[in-house]
């Protein structure tokens, strides 16, 4: 049997070849293709490893720039605060004069006295009151002050300079200048015109030098409230205060009942500030009255001062320190507490 092989058309080996050749150049193609591809992957990937090199090097030099900041501040904290606050819980167990090197531990003994301590509670009495009357003052006066300088009237930045400039001035500079004031500047007044107002001691007796150092500490710190009290005004949006009146809401009703809610945020700043100054308060009466008369003006700063440096009774001292901060941080705490949550209600 023969096998019949059936000739091909010249056209149909022709279209073959292209056939084969169109194949081998889709698969050239493919490979072309996958080559470029790997190769856009890894100068990506080297892309990607460059920026995320790069990110985590500016968060190194971040972090470094933080920790090179934050340690030496905390370093000084430690050293100027922390240490000696342990420090004298220690002494305040002790019996140390200041000079014996080895102190007798006494345990709780010093807190025992303190509780019979006359000349330290009358000191305790007269900073609680000199801190009421002069956290309320103040107060008043600063927030008077910021309504009268926030109503554009000329010379306001002027007045706000004046008014905030014996912030600036040191405590025992203040007290000094006051002392002389109050001393030699009023009586000599008071020789000239006979007046018995300006005859008066201001500094030699109790109640006199009670309102004569309230008078100087308001005066010192009544400015930088306003401050606040001014940034705190100025920020409360000009549409609530045009809604009020276009309302028919008057003056006094938009400050009671727009601009003091609004504005109580500053008052827990302010009253917090004032809180902590009146009760540490040292400098200023130091200086000014130095607990005269027999005294009776003598705040608690002060008298733990006395009891250290002047009495060499330093673990008694440390032990009157130690009470006095955890007194003072409870008064300060409760007060912040309890005027956050009027915030909220508010």
């Amino acid at each position: 049997m023969q096998t019949v092989r059936v000739k091909k058309p010249a056209g149909s080996r022709q279209e073959e070849g292209e056939g084969e050749g169109e194949g081998e150049n889709e698969r050239v193609g493919e490979r072309e293709g996958e080559r470029v591809g790997n190769v856009v992957s890894v100068l990506s990937g080297s892309r990607k490893r460059r920026k995320g090199s790069r990110g985590n090097s500016i968060l190194t030099r971040q972090d470094s720039s933080f920790w090179m900041f934050t340690v030496p501040a905390l370093l000084i904290f430690l050293i100027i605060v922390q240490i000696p606050f342990f420090i004298g819980i220690f002494y305040s167990l002790t019996d140390w004069d200041g000079i014996n090197s080895a102190p007798d531990y006494i345990g709780f003994a010093n807190y025992r006295e303190l509780v019979n301590d006359t000349r330290a509670l009358g000191s305790l009495s007269f900073t609680l009151r000199f801190t009421a009357a002069v956290v309320v003052l103040s107060n008043v006066l600063g927030f008077s002050l910021a309504l009268a300088l926030t109503k554009g009237l000329p010379g306001t930045n002027a007045m706000r300079v004046i008014f905030f400039l014996p912030n600036i001035i040191g405590g025992l500079i203040l007290g000094f200048l006051w002392r002389f004031v109050l001393i030699q500047g009023i009586q000599a007044i008071g020789k000239t015109t006979g007046w018995a107002f300006f005859q008066t001691p201001w500094l030699g007796d109790p109640t006199t030098g009670f309102w004569g150092s309230v008078v100087v500490f308001v005066w010192k710190t009544a400015g930088y409230l306003m401050i606040i009290y001014i940034a705190a005004l100025l920020n409360i949006d000009k549409s609530l205060i045009e809604a009020a009146d276009i309302d028919g809401a008057g003056k006094f009703q938009t400050l009671i009942k727009i601009k003091v809610p609004l504005l109580f945020p500053a008052f827990t700043v302010c009253l917090f500030l004032m809180l902590s100054w009146a009760m540490k308060l040292f400098d200023v009466i130091f200086a000014l009255t130095n607990g005269a008369p027999y005294g009776s003006t003598e705040v608690f700063a002060l008298n733990i001062y006395k009891e250290a440096f002047v009495y060499n009774n330093y673990g008694y001292g440390s032990a009157k320190a130690v009470v006095f901060f955890f007194f003072v941080a409870a008064i300060t705490i409760v007060q912040v507490w309890a005027t956050k949550r009027k915030e909220v209600q508010l």
